[in-house]
């Protein structure tokens, strides 16, 4: 059964007259109703009641009829998204990239990249947090995300990009006990310290790692601003803990401590976040590929 007996014989069902329906597709009557007669052979079932009114379905043309309209439709839909597939990908694609992470530093060269290659894609950066993240991007309210790895979320996948151990920050004149660019487990606790609420993976990571050493967690506060954090550091009110990356990625500009934290270490993992349920968009894989570009060469450099 092809298409084209079908756009047929909806035509003649809309028309109500093989006459009619021949006019409209400007193919003579004869070669109409062969047509028919054809999809009647094929079907063994008559579809069509003539009379000198013109023509109603049976009980099999209108069963046929409503299969017929929406298989043209989804055709016709088919050849308009093979044909806008063929376009250089456009539209919106949304990307969250965790704070406290070297991950933010790579905004600028992920949207210069997807600028030069995609014009007509536009990028919406944003920070957002494990739990919140994941319910976004299984509602497609996200496409993708950098963040730090909280471990197995049904309806998310995880890419893990870098392995990190975690180092503690602070000022230059924090009284710390160092050895040779290291900090002790214990000394790190025994400073008040800055971190993101309880449902940032990082914090969950430094407690987890505190209490399975029989450490207490000394909060000092819950900083989610990255600017915010720099100038109570520069204060010397309190500490923090970072990976490598991220604290030279964050506070370049800075000149703090940045101490290995041993005995034993912490760590983190960054990792690339996608749905595991549906594909993503044109635009959003051709960003997707953009990315794992320019996570590869920062990982290389």
């Amino acid at each position: 059964m092809d298409t084209r007996k079908l756009a047929y014989f909806v035509k003649i069902v809309d028309s109500g007259s093989i006459t009619k329906a021949a006019a409209a597709l400007h193919v003579a009557q004869p070669a109409l109703s062969q047509q028919v007669s054809g999809l009647e052979a094929e079907l063994k079932q008559r579809l069509l009641i003539r009379s000198k009114k013109g023509v109603e379905p049976t009980a099999a043309g209108h069963t046929l009829y409503r299969h017929a309209q929406m298989i043209l439709r989804q055709v016709e839909q088919a050849r308009q998204d093979v044909e806008t597939s063929g376009a250089a990908p456009a539209g919106r694609v949304s990307i969250a990239i965790a704070p406290y992470s070297m991950a933010s530093s790579l905004a600028p060269r992920i949207i210069s990249e997807v600028s030069a290659r995609y014009p007509d894609i536009v990028v919406h950066l944003t920070e957002i947090f494990g739990g919140v993240l994941s319910e976004a991007i299984k509602n497609g309210r996200l496409d993708m995300a950098l963040i730090y790895e909280p471990g197995e979320i049904h309806g998310v996948q995880f890419t893990t990009v870098i392995v990190e151990d975690l180092y503690f920050v602070a000022n230059r004149d924090a009284a710390v006990a160092t050895d040779d660019g290291e900090i002790s487990l214990r000394e790190a606790a025994s400073h008040r310290l800055f971190l993101p609420e309880k449902i940032h993976t990082l914090r969950q990571i430094v407690e987890k790692g505190f209490g399975e050493n029989g450490l207490e967690l000394q909060l000092m506060g819950e900083v989610e601003s990255v600017p915010s954090l720099a100038r109570l550091l520069r204060a010397n009110l309190g500490a923090t803990i970072l990976p490598k990356s991220a604290a030279d990625a964050l506070f370049h500009e800075e000149d703090f401590q940045v101490l290995r934290i041993t005995g034993p270490a912490l760590q983190s993992k960054i990792a690339l976040c996608t749905p595991d349920h549906e594909p993503l968009s044109e635009a959003a894989s051709a960003v997707l590929m953009v990315l794992k570009e320019v996570l590869a060469e920062m990982l290389s450099e």
